[in-house]
């Protein structure tokens, strides 16, 4: 039978694929009665879904991560699209294809790859230059830095998530520093936002669902990104000591403030810069994918995001811009002015044979004078 994607499910719509077992949660409903709290997932998104009946057998048939056999029914509630399932069964991992189930950048990773050999070596600072070519040239590195998701919810939740976000932050850098004249560290700034977020790599696990790692969560990405910078600092001869303390210092302030889990906060131009930008890219992406997950709602609203704590409004005013430039050029007929129809002037009007503003003139062929 082939995939059913999530993306692809809409109201009415009867279920029955295998999917992603994301979340599991167990609850109670007003009358007593425990019901499931579910989401499923694939690479095309994710749904949640409920389990109403036999939840106490059903409960221990399968767990989170786990891969399962779903038959359901989808309808859309609260403007948002869920399924509740009729029968479900855990699949062995063997026979499932692992390509269906991780989301992916929309960019090809081959490319954002080149794009990034391409930017570190345009790099003329030596040491910025040999510290970005020992990360490049670490294989095991390159494969955790271009698969890594960005985030687990917030943004960029794919694989590749990391890389996109960091080379998206490359360009605003580039675009940004040109509006404020010399003064500014555009490469290190440059390296700052391809850093910023390496620790990432082994904060988040990503080889089935996204999630953290033992170490991601007792660490976190901000201490393991400064320890792997630290340790290839050390690798390039004669690297400059305040260099490397101002790059370490925008990988330890990125986040802003400490109530964001920042353990500095910007105190330099560049790291200033880093800041804001990481948090409009990330900001921008997050939105634009909260959006994006009600595809299947008409209304013009989101529903309640709870990092941001808002709704969010869907339109921006480009369908109108849309129909207004789709437009006919020429008006209906019957719409059309009397000078833009040459052909529906009144015609010149003719005076009648009998008639003339000389009364005596008709008389002249009368025999009368």
């Amino acid at each position: 039978m082939a995939k059913q994607f999530v993306a692809d499910i809409k109201d009415r719509d009867t279920v029955n694929s295998v999917f992603l077992v994301k979340d599991k949660i167990m609850a109670m409903a007003k009358n007593g009665k425990p019901y499931m709290n579910l989401r499923f997932m694939d690479k095309s998104g994710e749904v949640d879904a409920k389990i109403w009946d036999n939840t106490d057998v059903l409960d221990k048939m399968f767990d989170k991560d786990d891969f399962v056999q779903v038959r359901g029914k989808a309808s859309v509630y609260m403007n948002k699209m869920q399924v509740v399932v009729a029968e479900i069964a855990k699949i062995p991992e063997e026979q499932v294809n692992l390509a269906d189930f991780l989301p992916e950048s929309p960019r090809p990773i081959a490319e954002m790859r080149q794009e990034l050999e391409q930017v570190v070596a345009g790099l003329g600072n030596p040491f910025l230059r040999g510290l970005m070519d020992l990360f490049l040239g670490d294989q095991a590195f390159m494969e955790l830095y271009c698969m890594a998701p960005a985030a687990k919810g917030m943004h960029h939740v794919y694989l590749g998530g990391l890389l996109e976000h960091s080379l998206a932050l490359v360009k605003l850098v580039r675009a940004i520093v040109p509006l404020y004249g010399a003064g500014i560290n555009e490469e290190l700034l440059v390296v700052g936002a391809l850093l910023h977020d390496v620790g990432k790599i082994h904060e988040m696990s990503f080889e089935r669902a996204f999630d953290y790692t033992d170490a991601g969560k007792l660490l976190g990405h901000i201490s393991i990104g400064v320890e792997l910078v630290e340790e290839r600092i050390r690798q390039v001869a004669g690297f400059p000591r305040e260099l490397g303390i101002l790059l370490k210092h925008m990988l330890l302030s990125h986040h802003g403030q400490y109530e964001y889990g920042s353990p500095k906060r910007p105190k330099t131009i560049e790291a200033t810069i880093l800041n804001y930008l990481d948090d409009m890219d990330s900001k921008i992406n997050g939105i634009r994918a909260h959006i994006a997950k009600e595809s299947a709602s008409s209304s013009r609203w989101s529903m309640y995001h709870r990092l941001y704590d808002r709704y969010f409004f869907k339109s921006n005013g480009m369908e109108e811009q849309l129909e207004v430039q789709t437009l006919p050029e020429e008006l209906p007929p019957q719409k059309q002015s009397v000078e833009a129809r040459p052909e529906s002037r009144p015609a010149q009007r003719q005076e009648k044979a009998h008639f003339c503003n000389q009364p005596l003139k008709a008389l002249e062929n009368l025999d009368l004078f």
